[in-house]
């Protein structure tokens, strides 16, 4: 019975982060502003990500995340493919990590997500740079990189306050074994 409720409790979760991630792909899509901006904001797709696969990945499985990347950047009109590949990998380095981070306390886990984000950016940038594809300007890569830092214990504590999207806990019934 206990497994059954937990196994809900995944798929409930896993769907919740699909809608939450289709609806921020939505809102990237609305012309909130149409002249081009010298400021740059979160993505808030790859910070709630980061969060979740941090704190409980099995909630964020790797399809997921390649479908909705992939999605996102046929959408957005960025390089196809790219932050997909370099969000799954993201994803999976996390998954490894999440139990180590499981004991550890918030600050380690923020400068864990950090150091997580740097690489992202960093990735990409480089891959757009060896492939010779536009890039936003390093300064707004950058802008975007510390707002991503500074939105994360937002996201992390939305998502707990919201949908109750807390670290597991040894004994929990949704193990991190199974997560894929």
């Amino acid at each position: 019975m206990a497994d059954h409720i937990a196994s809900g409790r995944r798929w409930r979760m896993r769907i919740a982060y699909l809608l939450i991630a289709l609806g921020v792909v939505y809102l990237q899509l609305l012309p909130f502003q149409t002249m081009p901006r010298g400021w740059s904001g979160p993505d808030l797709l790859v910070v709630l990500t980061v969060a979740w696969a941090t704190r409980r990945p099995e909630y964020v499985p790797v399809l997921a995340v390649g479908v909705v990347f992939l999605l996102a950047d046929l959408i957005l009109l960025r390089a196809p493919g790219l932050l997909a590949a370099i969000m799954v990998i993201a994803r999976q380095t996390l998954r490894r990590q999440s139990l180590i981070l499981r004991d550890a306390p918030f600050p380690t886990e923020w400068a864990t997500a950090a150091a997580t984000l740097v690489a992202i950016m960093l990735a990409e940038r480089l891959a757009l740079t060896i492939f010779l594809v536009d890039r936003a300007p390093l300064g707004l890569s950058v802008m975007q990189l510390f707002m991503n830092i500074l939105f994360y214990p937002l996201v992390v504590m939305a998502s707990h306050l919201i949908l109750g999207l807390r670290k597991s806990a040894p004994g929990d019934d949704d193990t991190l074994a199974g997560a894929t």
